[in-house]
């Protein structure tokens, strides 16, 4: 196995953006938790203040010899908006704002590569606002956040919101899909 790499990024809710990465081949490991904020370890109710400043995040632990940062950035302007700020539908405040939090200099030329030429596509009718900065103060969530959709696939936010961006990703990204 080649070296993995390690990047975090911030959709909207956690328990949908790693509902999707738990599936994604080359992805080793997906941990739920809070980035670039300026408290540490914070709480899950102190985030939801939105006075941490914590972004709620998704860190992808990965093989790049199976899939690439750009491959994943990608499927990240895929199942969240990009353009709403501090929003993704329902879930209102900065910590649900569009972010990509990068350990190296490739993976923010990636991520600001991936911006560019979105924006440039005209796929999106309105300016792309997705935070590209360097990972910080960085916190796993609490356990019963982690795996949240898998283990409560039922749970009324679970089938609203996390299974339709599991959907979405499966049908535009069937080559990418584990096993």
């Amino acid at each position: 196995m080649s070296d993995l790499q390690t990047i975090t990024l911030g959709g909207g809710c956690f328990w949908c953006t790693e509902a999707v990465y738990v599936q994604v081949r080359g992805v080793v490991d997906v941990e739920s938790g809070y980035g670039n904020g300026h408290v540490d370890r914070p709480s899950y109710e102190q985030v939801c203040t939105g006075t941490t400043g914590h972004n709620e995040v998704v860190r992808l632990t990965y093989d790049p010899a199976q899939i690439s940062t750009r491959e994943l950035l990608e499927i990240f302007f895929v199942i969240h908006d990009p353009t709403t700020l501090n929003r993704q539908g329902n879930d209102a405040g900065t910590q649900y704002r569009s972010g990509i939090y990068f350990f190296t200099p490739e993976q923010e030329a990636a991520a600001k590569e991936v911006i560019a030429e979105m924006a440039a596509s005209g796929v999106y009718s309105r300016p792309i606002v997705t935070e590209v900065a360097p990972v910080a103060n960085y916190w796993p969530a609490e356990d019963y956040h982690q795996d949240f959709f898998e283990r409560n696939p039922d749970q009324g936010y679970c089938m609203a919101v996390a299974a339709p961006k599991v959907a979405k990703f499966r049908k535009t990204f069937a080559r990418l899909q584990k096993g």
